[in-house]
């Protein structure tokens, strides 16, 4: 059997191998509540082979969503997300859940609560300006992240992922574009990342010994004056020494001014449009072209940077974006990664990974069209699948 087939470590756990189902918006919460069609979502891709999937997004608080349709965590979602969990450890996988706070990247108007961002900036989305928090609403923010990793680990959950990525709330604060403050909390880069090494402690202290906790890290946002690659290294040195995560995974772009930078592929302008509300799909119209950039897609679009970490870090790490075969994977395993994580390509073939079993050579049908990105606000899924 393939190394990437094998069991493997992470922190406590022992997966049944080295794949996980990225986070990936589900679409599938209308009330923020988990649904008969989430935990169906999580249980395929569990049967279908993976080491463990990743409940996303898991907001800690009601204005840390994009919308108000994703699941925040509070007492309420716990009954759900317990269903959920059971249902894909019946499979024989583990499960992880993502927590953050989405920041300026959240519909201010969609949650009917202010959109956080480091500094002043006008929200998209919610067509209003960000709120500023002082440091007791920082303080709120990092209470919020243990407050939902107690809540995760009542649900069952064998690990959580910290989201310090996409120019979300802990990301956004990384930013010196985005981050313009004069406190402890900006400035240079120690105050700047301030903020992702207290979620992250806060995160560990609360999941305890027996969860495993991972960071999800852009290793650069692909804008002008954005966070990067030589900033994000030093990030994650820190988050290494600090000793409060067990593998960190590389993603890279932003969800605010930049989203293929992590997709790769096609653009699809139309679709993605057509699935914004009104007004925002009008300012789409005119920007489209300059806010989805188009990226050809290779495979493991995402190693050249990523080796950079790897060669200065010992920390296990996680390669994303463009494995969709098993000999990428070995690639990822050869060069030092600890594990890899697919997302698109599970979308069109929950079960990949146990087809691979079957076959080594079993190709991706993921054709990189980039159009299941529209569907993250109607049941993500992808379009070609039958």
């Amino acid at each position: 059997m393939s190394d990437v087939l094998a069991p493997a470590r992470l922190g406590p756990l022992t997966l049944r191998n080295r794949v996980l189902k990225a986070a990936t918006f589900e679409g599938r919460t209308p009330d923020a509540l988990v649904t008969d069609e989430l935990v169906e979502f999580h249980r395929e891709v569990a049967a279908g082979g993976v080491g463990m999937t990743t409940v996303a997004y898991c907001a800690v608080a009601p204005g840390g969503r994009t919308d108000r349709h994703q699941i925040w965590m509070r007492p309420e979602a716990v009954p759900g997300l317990r269903r959920l969990t059971d249902a894909v450890h019946a499979e024989g996988a583990a499960v992880s859940a993502q927590l953050g706070h989405a920041g300026p990247v959240a519909n201010a108007k969609s949650n009917r609560a202010p959109a956080l961002a480091p500094s002043r900036m006008f929200n998209p989305l919610g067509m209003r300006f960000t709120k500023v928090p002082d440091a007791l609403g920082i303080a709120e923010v990092v209470e919020a992240h243990a407050r939902a990793a107690r809540l995760a680990r009542e649900a069952g959950f064998d690990a959580v992922e910290v989201h310090l990525g996409h120019n979300y709330l802990a990301s956004a604060f990384l930013s010196p574009m985005l981050n313009r403050r004069k406190d402890d909390y900006g400035g240079s880069l120690v105050n700047r990342a301030r903020l992702a090494r207290q979620l992250v402690r806060a995160v560990r202290d609360a999941a305890g010994d027996s969860m495993a906790v991972t960071a999800k890290l852009t290793m650069e946002d692909g804008v002008r004056g954005g966070f990067s690659i030589e900033e994000s290294l030093q990030v994650a040195r820190w988050l290494q020494d600090d000793g409060a995560v067990d593998a960190i995974e590389l993603t890279a772009g932003s969800s605010l001014l930049n989203p293929m930078a992590i997709f790769r592929g096609d653009a699809p302008r139309r679709n993605f449009a057509r699935a914004l509300p009104i007004p925002v799909r009008w300012g789409f119209r005119l920007v489209g072209g300059q806010f989805l950039r188009e990226y050809p897609y290779r495979p493991a679009y995402l190693l050249d940077k990523a080796r950079r970490f790897r060669a200065e870090l010992t920390i296990p790490l996680i390669l994303l974006g463009g494995i969709t075969d098993l000999a990428g994977a070995e690639q990822a395993r050869t060069e030092g990664f600890d594990f890899v994580a697919m997302g698109r390509a599970l979308l069109r073939e929950p079960d990949l990974i146990r087809r691979w079993q079957d076959d080594r050579a079993t190709p991706s049908l993921c054709t990189h069209c980039n159009e299941c990105v529209p569907t993250i606000y109607s049941k993500t899924r992808c379009v070609l699948r039958t």
